[in-house]
């Protein structure tokens, strides 16, 4: 690599620590208006940068790096999930490409955690009461919700996230039931308290809350289907903290609207921004806007990897963080 200070694009406005170290190290360019970037600015960007960093606003596909110039050589994601960037075909170009993976595995369990609460336990409606003065003292069966202690979850994806979300179900009293590509380490599942499912189909007809954990690739696109979502219980309850490709969301909201599901807590929706505005009108639903990952600590973090796997790039070392079409 040249002596001189790389070029580095940022495609939205990060923590000021991040920002500030980022300038001391390159030579940094800022999108000052923190909105998505069009395809129109991005393309400028990766012909005028040695690095890009995107987040999953920007879609990266094949055609955006069909034009990106041979200055380019790496795109060091803020952020763990990299669906919205066309690996392969950036290692084809020569591009590495980075991610953040780990920093946001607590916060997003968390998340989880808070979602399977607030639907169980009717917490937005008796906000919603409580805001609009519209409490009139204790009943004995106003806003029954139901316990999670002792009930099944059942964790599709058992990552690290999928982990910390059993670690914390535990702690709750529920029984950990799990599908993964591979069954865990015996010392893991064991710890865990966790029952392994080689049929994804026995696993969710017999939970009493699924926990989506999984990221989306080709093969997990509508894992939950119309089909699989028939065979949940009534009474379960669907959470997703991953991606809302994972779930077949008119689907979802079909078996949700007509009783054959209880509820659903939603962090991520299948088509971004543009959440099914049927969805929106039901009251066994919580809909988050994305914000499993939004901690101070975590987006300082994000930074933190992102800043190193730049720093290692430019020091002639492999990034720690490096993305290969292997892995997805």
């Amino acid at each position: 690599m040249p002596k001189s200070r790389l070029s580095v694009v940022v495609t939205r406005r990060l923590p000021d620590a991040v920002e500030t170290r980022l300038s001391e190290l390159f030579d940094l360019r800022l999108n000052e208006t923190d909105a998505p970037m069009d395809r129109a600015a991005l393309i400028a960007a990766m012909q005028d940068c040695d690095v890009l960093v995107p987040t999953l606003t920007d879609n990266i596909d094949a055609a955006l790096l069909a034009q990106a110039s041979e200055r380019l050589k790496l795109i060091a994601n803020y952020g763990a999930g990299v669906d919205h960037i066309d690996v392969a075909t950036a290692r084809q170009r020569g591009i590495l490409v980075t991610n953040t993976p780990g920093v946001v595995t607590e916060d997003t369990a968390d998340m989880a955690m808070a979602l399977m609460l607030a639907v169980t336990r009717n917490i937005p409606a008796g906000l919603a009461q409580m805001q609009a003065g519209d409490w009139a003292g204790w009943s004995p069966m106003a806003n029954l919700g139901t316990r999670i202690n002792g009930k099944r979850l059942g964790v599709l994806g058992m990552g690290r996230i999928g982990q910390a979300v059993a670690r914390r179900a535990q702690a709750f009293g529920m029984q950990i039931h799990y599908h993964n590509r591979r069954r865990l380490r015996p010392e893991v599942e064991s710890a865990l308290e966790a029952t392994w499912w080689e049929s994804l189909d026995q696993m969710v007809a017999r939970m009493d809350v699924i926990s989506v954990n999984c990221p989306h690739t080709p093969a997990t696109f509508h894992l939950l289907n119309a089909r699989r979502l028939k065979l949940l219980k009534p009474s379960a309850i669907i959470v997703n903290t991953s991606r809302g490709e994972v779930i077949d969301e008119n689907a979802l909201t079909r078996g949700l609207r007509a009783g054959e599901i209880a509820g659903a807590g939603l962090d991520v929706f299948e088509r971004g921004r543009q959440v099914n505005p049927r969805l929106r009108e039901l009251s066994n639903v919580v809909l988050m806007p994305h914000m499993g990952s939004a901690t101070r600590e975590g987006r300082a973090e994000m930074g933190e990897k992102v800043i190193i796997n730049i720093k290692t790039f430019a020091d002639g070392h492999r990034p720690p963080d490096l993305v290969l079409p292997s892995m997805l």
